[in-house]
């Protein structure tokens, strides 16, 4: 007879513990019968339509939750990947005079249907005031977007960086998906991989 050693048969257990999958094995009639629901072709075009359905639900599901969280596995491509990531960091990571742009527009408005022509002209000051601002703010996040991409991403293209900063930058920031993940003012990380 082979007699274990206690201490080999304690390491054995804990091991099982630590490194289990934490249910038990299915029996062989459980593992078929799940193989066979997975194999299951839809033999209408009912089943096969809800089968869709429940994929497509299943994947927004996903893609929505991403969209909260930014795991980037169910991201959309326009999104995925270090330099995306960066930029959304990078454009959330600053103040914007752009965010102010939805507030400032409705008081120009608010002041373009008063009766006054001070008001209205006021109103009109404001909205090209505004606007100025905001193509300013714009043409400095280009410099010193590109500048840091060339530093933190010198082999990778930069092709639609400026575009999808500035797409994101026009919207408020409790707006903006995928969500921010850095507050105003935060120093971001050196690397990005």
């Amino acid at each position: 007879m082979f007699r274990r050693n206690s201490s080999a048969q304690e390491t054995e257990t804990v091991a099982g513990k630590v490194g289990g999958k934490g249910r038990p094995t299915p029996s062989r009639k459980e593992a078929e019968a799940a193989a066979r629901a997975r194999a299951k072709v839809p033999r209408t075009r009912k089943e096969q339509a809800a089968a869709q359905r429940a994929a497509r639900g299943d994947n927004s599901r996903k893609m929505r939750e991403a969209m909260k969280t930014g795991d980037e596995r169910y991201l959309p491509s326009r999104d995925r990947g270090p330099v995306r990531r960066f930029i959304r960091d990078f454009v959330d990571s600053r103040f914007s005079f752009i965010e102010l742009m939805i507030p400032l527009l409705i008081i120009s408005m608010i002041l373009g249907y008063s009766r006054s022509p001070g008001l209205v002209q006021l109103g009109n000051t404001v909205l090209f005031t505004t606007l100025l601002v905001i193509i300013v703010d714009i043409v400095m996040l280009r410099f010193r977007l590109r500048r840091e991409l060339a530093r933190r991403f010198p082999d990778e293209s930069a092709k639609g960086a400026v575009l999808y900063a500035a797409m994101r930058s026009l919207q408020m920031k409790f707006l903006r998906l995928p969500k921010a993940q850095v507050r105003i003012g935060e120093k971001l990380p050196e690397s990005y991989r």
